[in-house]
């Protein structure tokens, strides 16, 4: 009985070793066409970067009332403070340097999951949805 015992708490104390203590929750998601519209700020000037663009998405999406067809809400990035840290985000997270540049150097459709972190913050992963409609 007692090695029985033993051999379920070594079990029990393993799973918790190899589990995390909190993983990372995803709190949000959207689905976003980025657009020529989208690659270019309030001033006319060209953005060139990823989290620059996507952040003129939701800018355009939020502020401004710009959708373009497919565009989904958030309720993350209607926050002006938000949409303000998200190259902090976008760096933070583990999108693919080659979907980063696709986002920069054509119009795609994207999926952008938002996450609570632990230790560092809030982070997004982006990945490519349909393939691009477009260049520059």
């Amino acid at each position: 009985m007692f090695k029985t015992t033993l051999l379920a708490t070594a079990a029990v104390l393993a799973a918790a070793v190899a589990t995390p203590a909190s993983a990372a929750e995803m709190i949000d998601s959207y689905s976003a066409y980025l657009s020529r519209a989208d690659h270019y700020n309030s001033q006319g000037q060209r953005i060139m970067t990823a989290a620059g663009i996507i952040r003129q998405d939701r800018a355009n999406y939020h502020k401004f009332g710009l959708r373009d067809p497919g565009d989904e809400n958030d309720s993350y990035f209607d926050s002006v403070a938000n949409r303000a840290i998200l190259e902090k985000m976008l760096s933070e997270g583990d999108s693919d340097p080659g979907v980063l540049s696709r986002i920069v150097n054509s119009n795609v459709r994207i999926h952008v999951e938002v996450y609570r972190g632990d230790r560092e913050g809030d982070y997004v992963v982006v990945t490519l949805g349909n393939a691009a409609e477009g260049g520059y």
